[in-house]
Protein backbone atom coordinates (compact mmCIF):
# COMPACT_ATOMS: atom_id res chain seq x y z
CA UNK A 1 0.00 0.00 0.00
CA UNK A 2 1.52 3.41 -1.04
CA UNK A 3 2.04 6.02 1.73
CA UNK A 4 2.95 9.67 1.77
CA UNK A 5 3.87 12.25 4.01
CA UNK A 6 0.73 15.50 4.38
CA UNK A 7 1.52 18.37 6.49
CA UNK A 8 3.17 15.49 8.87
CA UNK A 9 0.25 12.92 8.84
CA UNK A 10 1.33 9.98 7.31
CA UNK A 11 -1.62 8.75 4.74
CA UNK A 12 -2.38 5.47 2.98
CA UNK A 13 -3.85 5.05 0.01
CA UNK A 14 -4.85 2.22 -2.40
CA UNK A 15 -4.42 2.48 -6.23
CA UNK A 16 -6.01 -0.03 -8.97
CA UNK A 17 -6.55 0.04 -13.02
CA UNK A 18 -5.28 2.69 -14.76
CA UNK A 19 -6.68 5.61 -16.96
CA UNK A 20 -8.88 8.77 -15.67
CA UNK A 21 -8.32 9.04 -11.64
CA UNK A 22 -11.70 7.85 -9.65
CA UNK A 23 -11.24 9.42 -5.92
CA UNK A 24 -13.16 7.64 -3.48
CA UNK A 25 -13.76 9.14 0.27
CA UNK A 26 -14.94 6.12 2.87
CA UNK A 27 -17.14 7.04 5.56
CA UNK A 28 -16.96 7.58 9.37
CA UNK A 29 -15.23 4.63 10.87
CA UNK A 30 -14.31 2.88 7.15
CA UNK A 31 -11.34 2.75 5.65
CA UNK A 32 -9.79 2.01 1.80
CA UNK A 33 -9.62 -1.95 2.16
CA UNK A 34 -13.52 -2.00 2.43
CA UNK A 35 -13.64 -0.40 -0.81
CA UNK A 36 -11.19 -2.77 -2.05
CA UNK A 37 -13.91 -5.23 -3.91
CA UNK A 38 -15.83 -2.17 -5.30
CA UNK A 39 -12.66 0.00 -6.45
CA UNK A 40 -11.71 -3.00 -8.38
CA UNK A 41 -15.16 -3.64 -10.57
CA UNK A 42 -14.50 0.38 -11.29
CA UNK A 43 -10.77 -0.23 -12.24
CA UNK A 44 -11.68 -2.84 -14.94
CA UNK A 45 -13.53 -0.48 -16.58
CA UNK A 46 -10.30 1.57 -17.95
CA UNK A 47 -10.08 4.02 -14.87
CA UNK A 48 -7.58 4.79 -12.10
CA UNK A 49 -9.29 4.12 -8.84
CA UNK A 50 -7.46 5.88 -5.92
CA UNK A 51 -8.78 5.17 -2.18
CA UNK A 52 -6.99 7.15 0.77
CA UNK A 53 -7.21 5.87 4.38
CA UNK A 54 -8.28 9.24 5.84
CA UNK A 55 -6.62 10.51 8.66
CA UNK A 56 -7.63 8.71 12.17
CA UNK A 57 -9.01 5.36 9.96
CA UNK A 58 -7.53 2.84 8.86
CA UNK A 59 -3.84 2.88 8.41
CA UNK A 60 -2.89 6.52 7.77
CA UNK A 61 -1.92 8.53 11.38
CA UNK A 62 -4.41 8.73 14.18
CA UNK A 63 -5.12 12.48 14.97
CA UNK A 64 -3.33 14.38 17.51
CA UNK A 65 -6.08 17.13 17.98
CA UNK A 66 -9.75 17.33 17.04
CA UNK A 67 -10.55 18.22 13.23
CA UNK A 68 -13.42 19.60 11.64
CA UNK A 69 -14.98 19.28 7.88
CA UNK A 70 -12.40 21.96 6.68
CA UNK A 71 -9.47 20.71 8.13
CA UNK A 72 -10.39 17.32 6.20
CA UNK A 73 -11.24 19.21 2.91
CA UNK A 74 -7.69 20.84 3.06
CA UNK A 75 -5.91 17.45 3.81
CA UNK A 76 -7.94 16.20 0.61
CA UNK A 77 -6.62 19.01 -1.55
CA UNK A 78 -3.73 18.88 -0.38
CA UNK A 79 -3.47 14.68 -1.15
CA UNK A 80 -4.48 15.27 -4.51
CA UNK A 81 -1.82 18.30 -5.16
CA UNK A 82 0.69 15.55 -4.01
CA UNK A 83 -0.45 12.62 -6.59
CA UNK A 84 -0.98 15.19 -9.52
CA UNK A 85 -4.88 15.02 -9.96
CA UNK A 86 -5.80 17.87 -11.81
CA UNK A 87 -8.92 16.57 -12.84
CA UNK A 88 -11.02 13.63 -11.37
CA UNK A 89 -13.78 12.09 -10.73
CA UNK A 90 -14.67 12.12 -6.87
CA UNK A 91 -17.43 9.86 -5.06
CA UNK A 92 -17.85 10.03 -1.88
CA UNK A 93 -19.94 7.60 1.05
CA UNK A 94 -21.74 8.99 4.07
CA UNK A 95 -19.20 11.55 6.30
CA UNK A 96 -17.14 11.11 2.67
CA UNK A 97 -20.04 12.23 0.85
CA UNK A 98 -20.69 15.43 2.98
CA UNK A 99 -16.90 15.75 2.56
CA UNK A 100 -17.14 15.20 -1.21
CA UNK A 101 -20.16 18.35 -1.68
CA UNK A 102 -17.41 20.39 0.21
CA UNK A 103 -14.79 20.04 -1.74
CA UNK A 104 -16.89 20.26 -4.95
CA UNK A 105 -17.61 23.45 -3.73
CA UNK A 106 -14.94 25.20 -3.18
CA UNK A 107 -12.82 23.62 -5.75
CA UNK A 108 -15.51 23.13 -9.02
CA UNK A 109 -12.59 23.29 -11.37
CA UNK A 110 -11.07 20.32 -10.27
CA UNK A 111 -14.01 17.43 -10.12
CA UNK A 112 -14.86 16.43 -13.37
CA UNK A 113 -18.03 14.28 -11.74
CA UNK A 114 -19.31 14.11 -8.11
CA UNK A 115 -21.14 10.70 -7.12
CA UNK A 116 -23.01 11.22 -4.00
CA UNK A 117 -23.28 7.82 -2.34
CA UNK A 118 -25.78 8.04 1.01
CA UNK A 119 -23.56 11.49 1.88
CA UNK A 120 -24.51 12.24 5.04
CA UNK A 121 -24.53 16.10 4.49
CA UNK A 122 -27.93 16.76 5.15
CA UNK A 123 -27.79 17.48 9.14
CA UNK A 124 -30.84 19.41 10.08
CA UNK A 125 -31.78 20.55 13.62
CA UNK A 126 -35.27 18.94 14.99
CA UNK A 127 -37.08 18.11 17.90
CA UNK A 128 -36.58 14.72 18.12
CA UNK A 129 -32.40 14.88 17.75
CA UNK A 130 -33.04 17.87 20.55
CA UNK A 131 -34.56 15.74 22.52
CA UNK A 132 -32.05 13.42 22.25
CA UNK A 133 -29.55 15.68 22.64
CA UNK A 134 -31.15 16.44 26.24
CA UNK A 135 -31.13 12.51 27.18
CA UNK A 136 -28.00 12.33 26.52
CA UNK A 137 -26.54 14.95 29.21
CA UNK A 138 -28.90 13.31 31.61
CA UNK A 139 -27.60 10.31 31.02
CA UNK A 140 -24.16 11.80 31.84
CA UNK A 141 -25.05 12.88 35.28
CA UNK A 142 -25.03 8.86 36.48
CA UNK A 143 -21.46 8.45 34.98
CA UNK A 144 -20.32 7.46 38.80
CA UNK A 145 -22.65 4.28 38.82
CA UNK A 146 -21.92 0.97 38.64
CA UNK A 147 -21.71 -0.69 35.27
CA UNK A 148 -22.31 3.02 33.31
CA UNK A 149 -20.76 2.08 30.31
CA UNK A 150 -22.93 -0.74 29.65
CA UNK A 151 -25.54 1.31 30.23
CA UNK A 152 -24.95 3.39 28.17
CA UNK A 153 -23.75 1.38 25.25
CA UNK A 154 -26.94 0.04 25.62
CA UNK A 155 -29.01 3.16 25.42
CA UNK A 156 -27.09 4.44 22.35
CA UNK A 157 -27.90 1.16 20.64
CA UNK A 158 -31.33 0.78 21.79
CA UNK A 159 -32.54 4.10 21.96
CA UNK A 160 -30.37 6.48 19.75
CA UNK A 161 -29.82 3.34 16.90
CA UNK A 162 -28.38 6.03 14.17
CA UNK A 163 -25.65 7.23 16.29
CA UNK A 164 -22.04 5.60 15.98
CA UNK A 165 -21.13 7.96 18.89
CA UNK A 166 -20.48 4.94 21.19
CA UNK A 167 -18.53 3.17 18.82
CA UNK A 168 -15.98 6.22 18.48
CA UNK A 169 -12.69 6.08 19.91
CA UNK A 170 -12.20 8.15 22.94
CA UNK A 171 -9.15 10.54 20.70
CA UNK A 172 -11.55 10.70 17.44
CA UNK A 173 -14.99 11.89 19.70
CA UNK A 174 -14.58 15.66 19.23
CA UNK A 175 -13.87 15.27 15.53
CA UNK A 176 -16.84 13.38 15.67
CA UNK A 177 -19.26 15.61 17.29
CA UNK A 178 -16.99 18.52 14.96
CA UNK A 179 -17.97 16.40 12.02
CA UNK A 180 -22.18 15.74 12.69
CA UNK A 181 -22.47 19.62 13.93
CA UNK A 182 -21.80 20.58 10.39
CA UNK A 183 -25.13 20.74 8.41
CA UNK A 184 -24.12 21.49 4.39
CA UNK A 185 -27.79 21.54 3.36
CA UNK A 186 -28.20 25.44 3.38
CA UNK A 187 -24.77 24.90 0.52
CA UNK A 188 -26.30 21.96 -1.36
CA UNK A 189 -27.36 24.33 -3.94
CA UNK A 190 -24.03 25.89 -4.55
CA UNK A 191 -23.12 22.52 -6.20
CA UNK A 192 -22.49 23.13 -10.26
CA UNK A 193 -20.97 19.91 -10.84
CA UNK A 194 -22.75 17.44 -12.76
CA UNK A 195 -23.84 15.19 -9.83
CA UNK A 196 -25.00 11.53 -9.22
CA UNK A 197 -27.17 10.64 -6.03
CA UNK A 198 -27.12 7.05 -5.23
CA UNK A 199 -29.14 5.70 -2.55
CA UNK A 200 -31.01 2.75 -1.01
CA UNK A 201 -34.37 3.41 -0.09
CA UNK A 202 -34.19 1.19 3.19
CA UNK A 203 -31.44 3.22 4.29
CA UNK A 204 -31.68 4.03 7.90
CA UNK A 205 -28.78 6.34 8.56
CA UNK A 206 -29.20 8.90 6.18
CA UNK A 207 -32.61 8.53 5.06
CA UNK A 208 -33.99 8.92 1.59
CA UNK A 209 -35.29 12.26 2.09
CA UNK A 210 -31.94 13.32 1.96
CA UNK A 211 -31.60 12.19 -1.63
CA UNK A 212 -34.58 13.89 -2.67
CA UNK A 213 -33.27 17.25 -1.06
CA UNK A 214 -30.31 17.07 -2.78
CA UNK A 215 -31.56 16.53 -5.81
CA UNK A 216 -33.73 19.09 -5.88
CA UNK A 217 -31.23 21.57 -4.78
CA UNK A 218 -28.29 20.44 -7.76
CA UNK A 219 -28.94 21.67 -10.33
CA UNK A 220 -27.47 19.28 -12.74
CA UNK A 221 -27.78 16.34 -10.81
CA UNK A 222 -29.48 12.89 -11.34
CA UNK A 223 -30.77 10.46 -8.71
CA UNK A 224 -30.36 6.45 -8.58
CA UNK A 225 -32.60 4.59 -6.41
CA UNK A 226 -31.46 0.88 -5.57
CA UNK A 227 -34.12 -0.79 -4.08
CA UNK A 228 -34.05 -2.52 -1.03
CA UNK A 229 -30.97 -1.36 -0.23
CA UNK A 230 -29.34 0.23 3.15
CA UNK A 231 -26.57 2.60 4.05
CA UNK A 232 -23.47 0.27 3.56
CA UNK A 233 -23.73 0.06 -0.22
CA UNK A 234 -20.14 -1.71 -0.61
CA UNK A 235 -21.06 -4.17 1.27
CA UNK A 236 -24.48 -5.00 0.53
CA UNK A 237 -24.55 -4.66 -3.10
CA UNK A 238 -21.14 -3.83 -4.59
CA UNK A 239 -21.94 -5.18 -7.76
CA UNK A 240 -25.17 -2.66 -8.02
CA UNK A 241 -23.42 0.25 -6.91
CA UNK A 242 -20.56 -0.53 -9.28
CA UNK A 243 -23.31 -0.69 -11.65
CA UNK A 244 -25.30 2.41 -11.28
CA UNK A 245 -21.82 4.36 -11.33
CA UNK A 246 -20.48 3.19 -14.45
CA UNK A 247 -23.78 3.63 -16.13
CA UNK A 248 -23.58 7.38 -14.95
CA UNK A 249 -19.50 8.21 -16.12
Amino acid sequence: MPEININGIKTNYQTFGEGKPFLILHGWGSNSERWQPVAELIAEKGLKVIVPDMPGFGKSDALTAPWNMNNYTNWVDEFVKQLNLDEFYLMGHSFGGALACKLAIKYPQKVKKLFLVAAASVRKKTATKSTYRNISKIVKIFSFVPFYDLFRKAFYKFIIRKSDYVHVPDQMKETYKNVIAEDLSQFTGFIRTPTVIIWGDKDQSTPIDDAHFMHSKIKNSKLVVINGAGHILNKECPEILVEKILENI
